[in-house]
């Protein structure tokens, strides 16, 4: 049996971070997940995101020193899927056995969420075009999906650092409290648009479309990451002014010529939205995210 100076010392050692002390150095793929990390952490962790908020879909070029922040951290937290072709390139150059695919420190939020368009695999190469192969990737905007990905993050934090799993889940506990008024407010803002038809650039919005009753009808991309080809823009113009196709969503990084080339021709008038944390300078954090988009939304089903 312990004697009570030898217990205090065993749940001391218990509770001690795992990692040795100090901010909890955490690396993100996105930049919505580093606001998501930061929403649970707090000031107990410093975030950082190998992906900036506007870069080609799928694509990114990692920089020496994010290298150097991925060394040095307790955590890798990634989208998971098949969204970042680019990771195992990474994975491989930092060469550390603790971010080994599955392991404790590098993850995937993905396991818990519901995915959409799930139904065929399709399997490729890392080097390869992306199909969204396991299905559709862009699962943050729904924003009741930070649920489970707070969840995730919330235990892997605590792992890490037990003596502030208290504060951690506080913090949670707040910001989805914060979380959810947005998100009545959110739903009830467009529930008189329901079911309205929109078509989309990149295939980045059915979670968003889902969540609030938009139905999408088509995108620019034949296929997620490949440019469209004359003659299917000519199809899906045509398409859109049959069925009365009014909007056409859009992001800040989206080819603005053949934005306007389709909303011109099809008479569907372009929305910018921003699908990531910090992609417009309106969008700090993720509430936020859903603030402006929805409010950019509304403001374009309402006028004439």
């Amino acid at each position: 049996m312990l004697r009570p100076a030898c217990l205090v010392v065993a749940l001391l050692l218990a509770a001690a971070p795992a990692w040795g002390g100090g901010r909890l150095q955490i690396v993100t793929t996105s930049t919505d997940l580093k606001a998501l990390v930061e929403a649970v952490g707090g000031d107990r962790v410093r975030v950082t995101s190998l992906a900036p908020a506007i870069h080609a879909p799928h694509q990114v070029d990692v920089k020496p020193s994010q290298l150097a922040d991925l060394r040095s951290a307790e955590l890798l937290v990634r989208v998971g899927l098949d969204h970042e072709p680019w990771l195992a390139r990474v994975l491989r150059t930092v060469n550390d056995p603790k971010f080994t695919p599955g392991g404790p420190n590098n993850l995937d939020v993905s396991r818990g969420i519901v995915l959409l368009q799930s139904e065929t695999a399709r399997v490729q190469s890392e080097r390869g075009v992306h199909v969204h192969g396991f299905g559709n990737t862009h699962y943050w905007l729904d924003p009741d999906n930070a649920h489970p990905i707070t969840r995730a993050i919330l235990a892997a934090l605590t792992r890490l650092d037990p003596a502030s799993g208290f504060i951690f889940d506080a913090q949670r506990a707040s910001f989805l409290a914060r979380l959810d008024a947005g998100l009545a407010r959110w739903t009830r803002s467009m529930a008189p648009y329901h079911g309205t038809r929109v078509v989309t650039v990149h295939d980045t919005w059915p979670y968003f479309a889902r969540r609030f009753g938009l139905v999408i009808a088509g995108a620019l991309e034949p296929t997620p990451g490949v440019p469209p080809s004359p003659s299917h823009l000519a199809v899906l113009v045509q398409r859109m002014r049959e069925t009365r196709v009014r909007f056409l969503l859009a992001s800040p990084d989206s080819d603005t010529s053949v934005i306007n080339q389709v909303s011109l021709k099809s008479g569907a008038r372009a929305v910018i939205l921003a699908a990531s944390v910090g992609a417009d300078p309106a969008v700090p954090d993720y509430v936020s995210l859903f603030d402006v988009n929805v409010g950019r939304l509304t403001e374009a089903l309402t006028a004439p």
